[in-house]
């Protein structure tokens, strides 16, 4: 009981918040993938965005590779 309450149940907790911003993603939402690349999303797809990440260059990623949104601190190139 006292190794679910300490690592199981906070990890079950992060793993919905996750799937739920995942499923929440919506055009102009600026994210980063697990892969560390920061975008746009461009438009959304079924299990697939389209993201932004400079003029002109669209990659297509899965939506379960979101990590997050891009915090604020990032710069712009």
């Amino acid at each position: 009981l006292f190794f679910y309450g300490l690592l199981i149940l906070p990890e079950q907790r992060r793993q919905k918040k996750i799937a739920h911003m995942q499923q929440s993603l919506k055009s102009g939402d600026k994210i980063v993938t697990n892969g560390g690349i920061y975008g746009v999303v461009a438009g959304v797809e079924g299990d697939t965005i389209h993201l932004r990440v400079a003029d002109q260059v669209k990659l297509r990623v899965a939506r379960n590779a979101v990590a997050g949104f891009q915090p604020d601190s990032a710069k712009e190139s």
